[in-house]
């Protein structure tokens, strides 16, 4: 066997995950050009096309994507036994790939990054903002950022921070025009920002008071999949929007922003940083997941 065989199976493996063979230099740093000869070069050895190719995207053949299925295991079992070598080093090394739920960058993960590869400076950190629910292992991530209820339960699961409120927002001159809500019923009356999940899932509105519960799928003309657009709408004056307390603050303080129903609003399960139970945890992973639990 040659003995680059097994960089040119880390190079496909690479662009197997990412779609792409920039990314996959990227992951590898390595050049476009490299992880492209190495690909071509492993196509060549078996003598069959591992990917489809166009100007805009990469996919997998049938045969690729039979190789992928038989190396992961394989690929994952290298990947152990070098992290298990970690242990034997002063300070971590590696690469920490984190896919996070944009709405937890800002004020939960992003705050912690720089402080982080600061305190050690072996480590390389690659963040991808993603709402969508992914499969961590499967896409190369060593960890993922959700809220607490959408983690599977064969993860453990770290805490980002204390718990979070939801509220609903409108700007003072939406409520000049339209009575403030005494109800969550009354929303069913009031232009509404919906907000759509990655999986195509419309979020209903939650509510809480004194033990009882409601959940109100709400009417408006506007949907949106991402936060910071939600506030502009409000802003804006578009109508009510349900957001996170700590994304409105600045806004409420401001008087920019005002806040209704919030007797209904009571403290969920926060954000929270996952990763596999089963897997040998990577030297980077591990010295993060301590300064989390710090």
């Amino acid at each position: 066997m040659a003995s680059d065989n097994l960089s040119h199976l880390a190079a496909f493996a690479a662009v197997a995950r990412h779609r792409s063979f920039r990314k996959a230099g990227g992951e590898l740093t390595l050049s476009t050009s490299a992880v492209s000869y190495a690909v071509r070069a492993l196509e060549e050895r078996l003598g069959v096309g591992l990917f489809h190719r166009t100007t805009r995207s990469v996919a997998l053949t049938e045969a690729g994507q039979r190789l992928l299925d038989r190396l992961q295991p394989a690929l994952g079992q290298v990947h152990d036994a070098l992290e298990e070598m970690n242990k034997f080093r002063d300070s971590p090394t590696g690469l920490l790939r984190i896919n996070a739920a944009r709405a937890a960058v800002p004020t939960q993960l992003g705050p912690r990054l720089t402080r982080f590869l600061r305190a050690h400076p072996d480590v390389r950190l690659e963040l991808t903002e993603n709402d969508g629910l992914v499969d961590i292992v499967a896409d190369g991530f060593d960890a993922g950022v959700r809220l607490h209820e959408f983690v599977p339960e064969d993860m453990v699961a770290v805490p980002l921070g204390p718990a979070l409120h939801g509220m609903i927002v409108a700007s003072p001159e939406y409520l000049r025009r339209h009575p403030a809500p005494q109800h969550p019923r009354d929303l069913l009356q009031h232009e509404c920002i919906r907000f759509r999940f990655a999986s195509g899932h419309l979020y209903k509105w939650q509510f809480d008071r004194d033990g009882q519960s409601l959940e109100i799928d709400v009417r408006g003309r506007l949907t949106l999949s991402e936060q910071t657009t939600i506030m502009r709408a409000v802003l804006d004056g578009f109508g009510l929007a349900y957001v996170l307390e700590d994304a409105a603050r600045p806004h409420l303080e401001a008087g920019t922003m005002v806040a209704v129903l919030q007797d209904w609003s009571e403290p969920f399960p926060g954000f929270v940083l996952y990763y596999p139970k089963q897997r040998q945890m990577a030297s980077a992973l591990r010295a993060f997941v301590d300064m989390l639990r710090e």
